[in-house]
C-alpha cells in the first residue's frame, strides 16, 4: 500500500495535514473537522449490481448521493454500495477512510473515478490520507496535479 503523504511529497504536491478524532460519517466529519478549510466531500465506492464494475464517486458533502442518477451517468443503472471487503480489496481502504487517495492502491485501474465538477473546481479540498484520523488539505491546483500524476482516468460529472 502506498503511503499517501510520501507519495504527495515525492511528486511535489503540497498539503497541510490535520490530525483529528476518527470520523466515519459526514456528520462526524462536520463535528470534528469543521475547522479544516476547504470543500467538505463525501467519497463513495459503488458497484454496478449486474456489471460488477466499481466506481469511486466524489461529491460535495451537502449533495445527496442519488444512486439512480449516478447509475444513469456512468451507464450502469443498478448501483449499490460496495462491501467493506471490496473496499479493502480494490482500494486498500477501511470504511470511513474512503478518498481519492485510495486510487493509488488501484494498480490495475479496476475502479472508475467520477468527481463532481464542484469538487474538481474547488479552491481548497481535504480528504483522508487512507485513514480517518487525519485530513490532508490541498489547494485545488494541487488536487488536480494529484489527479494528473496518478494517471488514472478521471471523469468529471455534474451531480
Amino acid at each position: 500500500m502506498t503511503n499517501v503523504e510520501d507519495f504527495l511529497k515525492s511528486n511535489g504536491i503540497k498539503f497541510i495535514q490535520h490530525e483529528h478524532s476518527a470520523v466515519y460519517t459526514c456528520e462526524e466529519a462536520e463535528k470534528y473537522c469543521g475547522n479544516i478549510p476547504g470543500l467538505a466531500c463525501k467519497n463513495l465506492l459503488l458497484k454496478g449490481r449486474k456489471s460488477g464494475r466499481y466506481f469511486l464517486v466524489i461529491l460535495p458533502a451537502e449533495k445527496r448521493a442519488n444512486l439512480k442518477k449516478i447509475g444513469g451517468m456512468v451507464g450502469d443503472k443498478q448501483m449499490t454500495f460496495a462491501s467493506a471487503e471490496a473496499l479493502l480489496e480494490k482500494l486498500g481502504l477501511e470504511p470511513g477512510a474512503v478518498s481519492p487517495f485510495g486510487l493509488l492502491n488501484d494498480q490495475n485501474h479496476e475502479v472508475e473515478a467520477y468527481i463532481d465538477k464542484k469538487v474538481y473546481c474547488a479552491k481548497i479540498v481535504s480528504f483522508h490520507p487512507d485513514r480517518n484520523t487525519a485530513s490532508l488539505e490541498l489547494s485545488g491546483e494541487m488536487f488536480r496535479k494529484f489527479l494528473r500524476v496518478i494517471r488514472h482516468k478521471i471523469n468529471i460529472i455534474d451531480l
